[in-house]
């Protein structure tokens, strides 16, 4: 096996791998044999989401790290979620098929940067966004998905002020459905931001029956000509819920898998992005491949590890959401 340095370069465990294994036995053996939990964020791809225990989004994986029996868990996602499983289990394992899946959104909000930005307004309570750096959560006094972002900012009182970090474009669309006065981190998501209005106004001349569903992570002008906004939990159970049989999906395309999976006679769309590119996939998500996660699970590495003292701090106001988040029944 690599060592740990070779690891920590290349990002994931490399070996040869028997090409006449078949890798969903394997993984499930070693999951028998290890005691481990698979969990999978909507945007891996479509092996990782089959083989996965469960799938979600940010809401949904916290609450599975918080409470699984599991002795380790392979966190199938980019590397502040594997960061968030540590903080809520931190005397579980916890593994990521590649430790160099990132995050645009996360890495846009430095948490030294924001320690100076935070102390401009001593009077404010510091909302995040879930998809940011464990030091930034320690920063925090509650952490938000956008599965409960408007609710967690509407249950406090309307005379609190409040910093809401590091996504721009989700910091807006709260603010908009609130009608609260957000202080807002100027970050954004990569993947969320190059939808293209003109491309997706077009699509929707070629599929005019097609209702548009898009994340609050886009920008406002597509918001603007969405049918229904919503985290990738809320669009799948949108369309899922709904009579139309087209739809035109402003998110990364993983989520499409699982939309697909669960509406088999429905037509859906990716939405164009503003390049050369006819894909909308995050290139930190599509780190984790299958083979990644077989080795990963089989050599228990690489294994993410959170300081004691920033666990300590970051653990409050994530325990903070998933309180408000159980109280509001989300």
């Amino acid at each position: 096996m690599d060592t740990f340095e070779e690891i920590n370069m290349k990002g994931f465990v490399e070996e040869e791998i028997d090409p006449t294994l078949d890798l969903f036995d394997e993984i499930e053996k070693l999951k028998k044999e290890k005691n481990a939990v698979i969990l999978a964020h909507y945007y891996q791809d479509a092996d990782i989401q089959d083989i996965a225990d469960y799938i979600g989004d940010s809401l949904g994986l916290s609450q599975q790290a918080a409470k699984t029996d599991a002795d380790v868990i392979v966190f199938a996602g980019v590397h502040f979620m594997a960061e968030t499983a540590k903080i809520l289990s931190p005397n579980k394992k916890v593994l990521l098929p590649d430790v160099k899946a990132g995050c645009s959104l996360a890495d846009s909000c430095p948490p030294h940067l924001f320690k100076k930005f935070k102390e401009q307004y001593p009077d404010h309570l510091v909302i995040t966004y879930v998809n940011c750096t464990a030091e930034l959560k320690a920063l925090s006094d509650i952490v938000c998905t956008s599965s409960n972002a408007v609710q967690i900012v509407e249950s406090l009182p309307k005379e609190q002020k409040i910093i809401f970090g590091p996504d721009k474009n989700l910091g807006a669309y709260v603010a908009k459905k609130t009608g609260r006065d957000l202080v807002l981190w100027n970050g954004a998501c990569m993947v969320h931001e190059i939808f293209s209005r003109e491309k997706i106004t077009k699509l929707k001349e070629r599929y005019p029956e097609a209702k548009l569903l898009a994340h609050p992570e886009c920008e406002e002008v597509i918001l603007q000509m969405a049918d229904y906004i919503g985290s990738t939990t809320g669009i799948l159970k949108y369309a899922t819920s709904r009579p139309e049989k087209e739809f035109i999906v402003a998110t990364e395309a993983g989520i499409l898998h699982q939309m697909q999976k669960d509406n088999p006679d429905k037509v859906f769309i990716p939405a164009p992005p503003n390049n050369a590119c006819a894909c909308n996939d995050c290139p930190h998500m599509k780190r984790n491949t299958l083979e990644k996660l077989y080795l990963c699970l089989k050599n228990e590495s690489p294994e993410i590890f959170v300081p004691a003292d920033i666990i300590e701090r970051a653990v409050k106001p994530i325990e903070r959401m998933l309180d408000i988040s159980a109280q509001l029944g989300l």
